[in-house]
């Protein structure tokens, strides 16, 4: 288990991603504001806000538990940097300087690694797995209502600026970035995890969560035309189903009663948009279901709008977003069998569940208890 030098790069990547991302929706907002649209404004700024504080909160609840695990006192300045909003760039800070030791310091091809070198790669990769999960929770909990709400616009007004624009490319690839960094480098926190190898099986998972999230997407973009009130109570009951299905697994990550309460409203937030494995179970039957269900509501929404056009959507941009929802579902589940039936690196292994959370591993460590894929 060794933290290489491509392993630095990407988590620089993911901090120049995460920076940009931040940077992009201030500037939109901003831009909002400046042209009187108060609304929009207002929405952009509180899903940032929103995700922003609540991957703060995991944050310095992560801190808390490693320095009492260590027998050290909680630093009333870990909580006012978290305050400021400044837990994860911290936790960047620590990833790298550790990181950039551990990859150039040591040469990560010799195999006669001293302890010590080993607990230094072991820490550097808990810290990134850290991140993966704070910007995996960030992303979703920002990044997908922030582009419905670009998308929403754009449709609504026939054009868009520059900043629009901007803000959906970055929000696609904080998305994309963040789900398969988020895999990767889970996989290479647990010992007992088979690895992501190989760029097929990343570029083919990347697909599978882009596309049929893109499809879901502007589905609920177009149901926003047809009634707000429907849209909102439909994610809002998804939502719900998402929260009592994590209380059903009766998912194990937090030590803290309210921590652990608000981790399983994050997954059922996360759950209206993509599908994770949130404990050891077998996925097939809950997988299939979900799709299923999916691909449903999907065709229910498309075939309101065909019998029931809208004259205060552009039809114009009808004929071809049907086309491209249609198309993304189908690409999304067609990556979807392929990564599973020919890249999941638990294909081949006889064993009742394709993914575990929560069984022995062998260090103990809050990772073993992550949404797994």
């Amino acid at each position: 288990m060794k933290y290489t030098k491509q392993n630095f790069m990407m988590s620089v990547l993911g901090i120049i991603i995460y920076v940009t991302d931040l940077i992009v929706d201030i500037w939109v907002s901003v831009r909002f504001f400046h042209e009187g649209q108060y609304v929009f404004s207002a929405l952009a700024l509180s899903f940032m806000l929103f995700g922003t504080l609540v991957a703060q909160c995991f944050s310095y609840s992560w801190f808390k538990a490693d320095l009492k695990k260590a027998g050290q006192e909680s630093q009333h300045c870990f909580l006012l940097l978290h305050c400021l909003q400044g837990g994860v760039f911290t936790r960047y800070w620590f990833a790298l300087k550790r990181g950039y030791h551990a990859a150039f310091k040591y040469d990560s091809n010799t195999s006669n690694f001293v302890e010590e070198q080993i607990d230094l790669h072991k820490e550097v990769i808990d810290r990134v797995t850290d991140l993966s999960m704070l910007r995996l929770f960030e992303t979703y909990l920002e990044g997908c209502p922030q582009l419905i709400l670009q998308l929403y616009i754009l449709l609504e007004h026939g054009q868009a600026n520059f900043s629009q624009y901007a803000a959906i490319m970055v929000s696609c690839c904080a998305i994309s970035w963040s789900t398969v960094d988020y895999q990767v480098a889970l996989r290479k926190s647990l010992p007992d995890k088979k690895l992501l190898n190989g760029l097929c099986p990343k570029i083919t998972y990347l697909f599978y969560k882009l596309f049929t999230l893109l499809s879901w997407m502007l589905s609920v973009v177009l149901l926003l035309f047809l009634n707000v009130k429907i849209a909102l109570f439909l994610l809002l009951f998804l939502w719900l189903l998402g929260i009592i299905w994590a209380f059903k697994n009766n998912t194990q990550f937090c030590t803290c009663i309210s921590m652990e309460f608000l981790y399983r409203i994050v997954v059922g937030f996360i759950l209206i948009f993509t599908f994770f494995n949130i404990k050891g179970q077998n996925t097939k039957c809950p997988m299939s279901c979900y799709y299923i269900v999916r691909v449903l509501g999907t065709l229910g929404i498309l075939t309101v709008f065909w019998v029931c056009p809208l004259t205060i959507f552009n039809p114009d941009y009808f004929i071809p977003i049907s086309i491209t929802i249609v198309l993304t579902l189908l690409l999304g589940i067609l990556f979807l069998i392929v990564y599973y039936g020919t890249f999941h690196p638990n294909r081949s292994a006889e064993t009742k569940c394709d993914e575990i959370d929560g069984k022995p591993v062998l260090r103990e460590c809050r990772m073993r208890y992550f949404l797994m894929e």
